[in-house]
This record gives C-alpha cells, sequence and structure tokens, in this order.
C-alpha cells in the first residue's frame, strides 16, 4: 500500500434496547417464531399511522450527546423509498436532511496514538424484516420490521482497517455504557457497512469507493476492509477502474462479491413523511438527558490506568464491557486494585478463552466480593499466589467462598517453621552440589531450592519462610 492511500468511512447501524418497536407497540425482541411481532403498522398496511417511540428518541439522543454531536431540538422523518422483499411498505422511515445528531467527533487510539474521527450525522430509522433463504423457497419474517435503530454517519477520516476496528470497538463501548444497545452483534444488533476506497498516495482527490454491506464482528470488519483494500489496489495496478457497488464479504473464502451497484441519495427519492410530524425536543428534556450521560470506557480506561499502575492496553481488558468493569471497581474497592486485576487480566480471560466466553461476570457464579476475597487471602498467606490460581476456575464456576474453599480442600498455607524445617533439610540432603554452591554465594540458586520445597509441599508452603530458612541453613 506505499503507493496508495486508504480513505474508510463507516454507517454504523445500532439497535435500540427499548421494549417495543420505532412506530408502533410490538414488542421489540429478537428469537421469536416468525412473523409473531407483527402489527398493521410495521407490515406496512395501507391507512396504518405511525407513532414515534419516545423511548427511542431519548436513546438516540443519549448516543448524540456521548459523541460529541450538535443535536436537532427539531428534526424531522423522512421516507427513503426503495423495493424488497422484507420491506413491506416500499419505504423506510429514515431521516435526510434534518436528522437528529450531526457534526460530532470521537477520539480512536492506535499503535498508543490518538486520533479524531469525524461524525457526520446520527439519525433515526426503523430496521428492514428479514430474508430467510432455503433450498426451494425464500420467505420473509417480519419480527425485526420497525426495530428502531440509529445509524451513526462517520467522516471518511480513517486510514486503515485497524483504525476502522479501533473507531468500532469505541462506538459499541459507548452505546453499551449508555445502555441503549445490548451490542449482541451475532443477533444483528450492531452492525456496519463500511465504505472503502483508494488513491494515491498524497492525494487529496477521493477515489471511487465501494461499501461492504453488513459486517458484523470485529474480526471480519478487519478482515473485510483489507481484503477489499487489495482487490482495489489489484484492479488499479492492472490499469482497471474500480466500479461503484455494494459487496458482500464472504468470511470462509475471504473475498468480497459484488452484490448490487451503489444507490446513491437522488435513487432513494426521499422526501418528508406525511404521517409524522417533526420531532421536537424540549431545552428541558435536553438538559434532564445531558445528566444521563454515564463515565464512558475512555474515561474510565484513564482512571483504572491510574488506580492499578498497568499499562493501558493491558487495563483495556477492564473496561471492554460495563459489566466487567463494575465488576472490577467493585472488587477493587475491597482489596488491591491491582491484583484484583491481575486476576481478570490473567486466570479469569484464561478461562474464558478456555470456554470460548466473553469477558464478563454474567456467565459466572464468582461475585467481585468473592473475587476481593481471594486476593485478601493471598496476602495474608493464607494460601500462595500459584494455589489460587489453580483454583480459581472452580471458583469461578462454584461460586464458593474462597475461605470456605481453602479449608474444605485443606489449602491452607504451611507457615510454622517446625512444620517446613523437615522439608527444606530433605531438599537440601536431596541436593548436596547445589547447597554447597549456594553457600559459597551463587545466590542464583535459591530459586531453585525454593521451587523443589514447593513442589514437594503441594504448593502450601510459605515462600518467605522458606527462604528464611534456607538463608539459616546454607549461611548465603
Amino acid at each position: 500500500m506505499s503507493a496508495y492511500e486508504a480513505v474508510i468511512g463507516l454507517e454504523v447501524h445500532v439497535q435500540l434496547k427499548t421494549a417495543s418497536k420505532l412506530f408502533c407497540s410490538c414488542p421489540n425482541h429478537f428469537g421469536a417464531e416468525p412473523n409473531t411481532h407483527v402489527c398493521e403498522v410495521c407490515a406496512g398496511l395501507p391507512g396504518a399511522l405511525p407513532l414515534p417511540n419516545h423511548q427511542a428518541i431519548h436513546y438516540a439522543v443519549l448516543v448524540g450527546l456521548a459523541t460529541n454531536c450538535q443535536i436537532n431540538q427539531r428534526s424531522v422523518f423522512a421516507r427513503k423509498n426503495y423495493f424488497y422483499p422484507d420491506l413491506p411498505s416500499g419505504y423506510q422511515i429514515s431521516q435526510f436532511d434534518l436528522p437528529l445528531c450531526e457534526h460530532g467527533k470521537i477520539t480512536i487510539s492506535v499503535g498508543g496514538h490518538d486520533k479524531d474521527i469525524g461524525i457526520t450525522r446520527i439519525h433515526m430509522e426503523n430496521d428492514a424484516g428479514k430474508n430467510i433463504h432455503g433450498d426451494n423457497a425464500s420467505s420473509v419474517d417480519l419480527n425485526r420490521a420497525g426495530t428502531p435503530l440509529v445509524e451513526i454517519v462517520s467522516e471518511p477520516d480513517m486510514r486503515s482497517a485497524e483504525e476502522a476496528v479501533s473507531y468500532l470497538k469505541t462506538l459499541y463501548g459507548i452505546v453499551t455504557y449508555l445502555g441503549v444497545c445490548d451490542g449482541n452483534m451475532e443477533e444483528g444488533s450492531f452492525r456496519c457497512d463500511a465504505n472503502v476506497s483508494i488513491r494515491p498516495a498524497g492525494s487529496t482527490t477521493l477515489g471511487t469507493r465501494t461499501e461492504l454491506k453488513n459486517v458484523n464482528s470485529f474480526r471480519n470488519v478487519q478482515r473485510a476492509i483489507e481484503v477489499e483494500i487489495a482487490r482495489q489496489q489489484d484492479l488499479l495496478e492492472d490499469g482497471e477502474c474500480v466500479v461503484q457497488e455494494t459487496r458482500l464479504y464472504d468470511a470462509e473464502r475471504n473475498i468480497t462479491q459484488a452484490m448490487r451497484s451503489k444507490e446513491e441519495a437522488h435513487d432513494y427519492r426521499y422526501f418528508p413523511d406525511p404521517d409524522l410530524l417533526p420531532v421536537t425536543i424540549s431545552d428541558r428534556e435536553m438538559e434532564a438527558w445531558r445528566q444521563e450521560i454515564p463515565e464512558l470506557p475512555k474515561a474510565r480506561l484513564a482512571r483504572f490506568v491510574t488506580l492499578t499502575g498497568l499499562p493501558e492496553p493491558e487495563a483495556e481488558i477492564l473496561v471492554q464491557n460495563k459489566d466487567l468493569a463494575d465488576f472490577f471497581e467493585e472488587a477493587a474497592g475491597l482489596a488491591n486494585a491491582r491484583k484484583v486485576a491481575n486476576f481478570i487480566i490473567g486466570p479469569m480471560s484464561r478461562e474464558a478463552n478456555a470456554q470460548g466466553l466473553a469477558l464478563t461476570p454474567h456467565n459466572w457464579s464468582m461475585t467481585a466480593a468473592n473475587l476481593a476475597e481471594l486476593v485478601n487471602v493471598v496476602d495474608k498467606g493464607s494460601i500462595s499466589n500459584k494455589i489460587a490460581n489453580d483454583i480459581f476456575g472452580d471458583l469461578l464456576r462454584t461460586g464458593e467462598s474462597p475461605q470456605s474453599y481453602i479449608e474444605s480442600h485443606k489449602l491452607a498455607q504451611i507457615s510454622d517453621a517446625s512444620a517446613l524445617e523437615g522439608l527444606v533439610d530433605e531438599v537440601i540432603k536431596a541436593n548436596p552440589k547445589e547447597a554447597e554452591a549456594l553457600s559459597a554465594g551463587k545466590t542464583k540458586l535459591v530459586g531453585f531450592f525454593v521451587g523443589q520445597i514447593m513442589r514437594a509441599s503441594k504448593g502450601k508452603a510459605n515462600p518467605a519462610l522458606v527462604n528464611d530458612l534456607l538463608k539459616q541453613k546454607l549461611k548465603f
């Protein structure tokens, strides 16, 4: 890519976590039997009148405030006309020339460097249904039709797939911390279209862009953008032109494929929806909603770095979802914060990876109080850090009190000098050459002896006491 520069903009669709759909009272729930959450409005029947969901407008404004947008206290719903089987009315209710939010920005971090990414607009719209294709027939499920969405449209400010993923993860953190979206990418709650073009390095003229449609995982976004950049570069180097079109990413084959020609705004024939009044937000509502913005991931990360002394890349694990950050913060209020963080970043992360689970406390029975208790019993010398790591998986799954587990499994650390002295003598006797070398000043062998004694005691010996006994006996 040295001869070319990528130009990337993302359109992120966020399903809002309201109880009902955007313009009717049908349940906004995923997973029901097909076509069971449908009424005259979301089925697009003639004469049915939409009524805006106030909670969805509230959530959309929160997203705008959290992304530093200008909030238009008067905005207008428009009809976006296109024809697909899963859009029964023949148009989508969206926003066009007067959206709810515009002119925002968020800060991303890539390779230790911060960069501002502009947000052109955030507008509201209702989702389409879902086409289901079988071997011999296709059907349409309208349960999703009418689901409230916000579409977050970025400026074309990203120059690599890594920046695009960082931007997506930052947005994901914002909407999930706000509580306006459940963030389930597999169910399509958070998905994006990527607009990708390339141009000669140093040029300010935009190249012809393609749109990668509905990519719904961070990994696939990165792979799709990388393969599309490479495809466009091959075309230009072969003297061919990039065609403006919508493409789909095939994750199994790691290729993008043409889907259809890319529509422009005029193709949709936007006009104000005659059934809907303009959305108006009072000054009083705006002020109340501003007060609802919580501490967002970037600010929380900075505070956790200060609290734990961890480098930012490690501390980022603690804020990757709000539930985990809350869990850490509760435990850190009861025990050493750095050591609490180490258990989450270490054995808890390993357990999540081994089980293919998200790193969230809801997947296990361990409470924050139990994690703090584990840190405290290690600090008191009741068990070694090694034993704590060994039993961590059991504690995660069972939710048992660490102290109770230690007592029932007889794991308490041996801190009685008389009980350890015999073990120390046996290990010294079994390793006479090493003992002589340590006495002569070869202190690197201390680790060898401590390891042998810990092994002989099945990890129960108090390491500090073992060191003291070795010093007394070998005079080093």
